[in-house]
């Protein structure tokens, strides 16, 4: 990287307010300014809160292999949130889709077989996990709603898919190591 670039990159990341948005646009990383209610916004948006999400379960005591995908899974969704601020690009590849598919079995393989819905909750980390995955399946509709309109890479799709189904699977993982069950679905219980 040039001393050009470096600095041209130290400056904008240490120079917060730009008022480059005040008017209502944004710039992509292309350099191209765009609406901030855009859906290539939208779907950067929530996938930023999605990871917030994550780092807010992060600061619970969780066990070291569940600490260590979701740190994994930041960086990836950085990697995301990048994808998606360059039109065109693809970082996201089937190889981060792939880990997302072998962690589901992994972490899937000990817990016993589910007969019922369960609601979100139990203990913290595990209501935590369960808040991410509703945050994720809205990223995943916001890319799903992009990609009607631009091009998004399947890659991308796919990992939000997958990631929900993961952190579906860490809630439960997570009531467990907190010596709790699943909290069951119980049909009309109230309705009585």
């Amino acid at each position: 990287m040039s001393e050009t670039n470096k600095e041209r990159k130290g400056n904008r990341l240490s120079k917060i307010v730009t008022r480059t948005g005040d008017t209502g646009t944004t710039g992509l990383g292309d350099g191209s300014r765009t609406t901030k209610d855009g859906l290539r916004i939208d779907a950067m948006g929530e996938v930023d809160e999605l990871n917030s999400s994550l780092g807010v379960l992060l600061c619970e005591e969780l066990p070291d292999a569940v600490r260590s995908a979701l740190l994994d899974i930041q960086h990836d969704l950085f990697d995301l949130g990048g994808e998606l601020c360059l039109p065109g690009m693809e970082v996201i590849k089937d190889l981060q889709v792939e880990r997302l598919e072998q962690q589901v079995e992994i972490f899937n393989a000990d817990l016993p077989m589910l007969k019922e819905f369960i609601l979100p909750g139990g203990t913290r980390p595990a209501a935590l996990a369960h808040l991410s995955r509703t945050v994720c399946r809205r990223a995943e509709r916001a890319i799903v709603k992009l990609s009607t309109a631009e091009a998004v890479s399947s890659a991308a799709r796919r990992y939000v898919n997958r990631l929900s189904d993961l952190l579906f699977i860490l809630g439960r993982v997570l009531n467990r190591a907190g010596g709790r069950g699943d909290v069951l679905w119980q049909k009309g219980k109230t309705a009585a």
